[in-house]
């Protein structure tokens, strides 16, 4: 119940994401453009990425290294994978896909990035003051 009560916006990305990724989407214009889906999953788990550091980031004036590369970059990277395998063998309307789970990975990677070198800093000047 800790978790859920301080990381409820991760808990509701992850549901969402859970969820988009097992129903059936409609079809729209935006699939006759190649790779668009590969974008929507890089956007999806690098956005998840960045709401899980956040959080953290907001809750936890220290870090632990260990916690936060575990919640925030295997975690992420892991549920992926078992969605794309969930997708290949329970659903038949989807279909598991290799590309997915490295777009989903690079997204990942990504947000990384960006909230260590950008938005760590920037929480650490205005919300930790130290």
């Amino acid at each position: 119940m800790y978790y859920l009560k301080t990381y409820p916006v991760s808990f509701f990305i992850i549901i969402i994401i859970c969820y988009l990724s097992l129903f059936k989407p409609p079809q729209t214009e935006l699939d006759s453009i190649p790779h668009i889906d590969k974008l929507v999953h890089l956007c999806m788990y690098g956005g998840l990425t960045c709401i899980i550091w956040t959080e953290y980031l907001y809750h936890h004036k220290t870090i632990n290294a260990k916690r936060l590369v575990f919640a925030g970059i295997l975690l992420p990277i892991c549920m992926s994978g078992m969605i794309e395998i969930i997708q290949a063998t329970c659903t038949d309307n989807r279909s598991g896909d290799w590309f997915d789970f490295l777009a989903n990975t690079l997204g990942v990677i990504i947000a990384t990035i960006l909230v260590r070198y950008i938005i760590q800093p920037f929480m650490k000047k205005h919300i930790h003051k130290e």
